[in-house]
């Protein structure tokens, strides 16, 4: 069977980039189709068999990548994939990678992160699109993008979403209905066994981006007293501005660190702060729980799904420093059971992953 793979674009290592790199492990003979690809932004990772489309060659790059959202669909519309028996698209809600060109016999899977969140209310990482000079432009184009989204999305002929948040989304934008496959998630390092002595910080990595509510943990943690660790790359203007604020006498930003550090700070750690709101699904929670270290969650989205209240983690109600206090407070009155969580985790490890895409791609 001769398979191609389909991304937005590739700049930052995120979820939805490691999903892709399963993707590509599962299949490493499929090249992946892209809108343009920035290596340096990559660290440690390697992605190959990368082809760009015509894309690479406009000025400005990466920074004007927001605004060739209104170009992206003829970016894909370029490629014609009628020879490849299975095209599988990994839709992150950047671009419109599902306008690539099939043919007759070949199946259409897309794997959905989420439909694009900047057309459909949700708040946005980058906020390029809200500035003044920008906002009678992007009116125009996202009605515009709205009706190509929709007409894309009846392409495939099968939608898998990364949780039943996502898939809610894609049943109210697209009137399609999906198969639920959680995304992977890597299981526990050896070398950084569970520890039950020794936690005395909290702990977020993450894309350091307005999404995420940074600065709402940052701010709870000098009001209230605790350890904070922020770990994590800035995306844009706006996440070095973030970063820029991720001090004070209890809190340490680290930067972005290897899988290697991470795994430490995760084995390390007393519990994990998720703090994003309408979180597409809770990965960054499950990644913790694989070393016995439970979350404390904002109340929404995905997190539903990938936190067992009172048993990997808490809960929280409003976005406060009065609200994240009350929940780190009930946080430390639990005993908690580290072996429970690292079988939750379990539930989401690449192998569960890869064999449902497998089931699924051979039914």
């Amino acid at each position: 069977m001769k398979i191609a793979l389909v991304h937005d674009y590739l700049k930052e290592i995120g979820g939805a980039e490691r999903v892709l790199m399963a993707f590509q492990e599962m299949f490493p003979e499929a090249p992946i189709y892209t809108a343009y690809k920035f290596p340096k932004y990559w660290g440690e990772f390697k992605i190959n068999n990368v082809i760009e489309s015509w894309g690479r060659f406009l000025p400005f790059l990466p920074k004007f990548i927001s605004y060739y959202t209104i170009l992206s669909p003829f970016f894909f519309k370029s490629f014609d994939l009628s020879e490849y028996d299975l095209v599988i698209v990994s839709q992150t809600g950047g671009y419109f990678p599902n306008g690539v060109k099939i043919g007759p016999k070949t199946k259409l899977i897309t794997y959905c992160h989420t439909p694009p969140r900047f057309l459909y209310g949700y708040e946005t990482a980058t906020k390029e699109r809200n500035k003044w000079y920008w906002r009678p432009i992007s009116a125009i184009a996202n009605h515009i993008l709205l009706m190509i989204d929709f007409q894309f999305a009846q392409r495939p002929h099968l939608f898998i979403a990364n949780s039943k948040n996502v898939a809610a989304r894609i049943k109210k934008f697209y009137r399609r209905d999906s198969v639920v496959v959680y995304p992977p998630i890597e299981m526990a390092n050896v070398q950084y066994p569970m520890l039950n002595k020794g936690k005395d910080y909290y702990l977020i990595v993450s894309r350091i981006v307005g999404t995420k509510n940074i600065d709402l943990a940052v701010e709870t943690a000098n009001k209230y007293g605790f350890k904070l660790k922020v770990a994590g790359r800035p995306i844009g203007k706006t996440g070095s501005e973030i970063a820029a604020r991720i001090k004070g006498p209890t809190v340490e930003y680290l930067g972005e660190v290897s899988d290697q550090t991470r795994a430490k700070l995760f084995s390390e750690a007393r519990g994990f702060l998720a703090l994003e709101s309408d979180a597409d699904f809770g990965m960054s929670t499950l990644e913790p729980m694989a070393y016995g270290t439970p979350a404390i969650a904002f109340r929404n989205g995905g997190y539903l799904e990938a936190v067992v209240e009172n048993k990997s983690g808490v809960f929280f109600d409003e976005l406060t420093p009065e609200a994240i206090q009350n929940a780190v407070k009930e946080f430390e009155k639990i005993k908690w059971d580290r072996k429970f969580m690292v079988k939750h985790a379990q539930k989401f490890s690449k192998e569960n992953f890869v064999k449902k895409m497998k089931d699924i791609v051979n039914a």
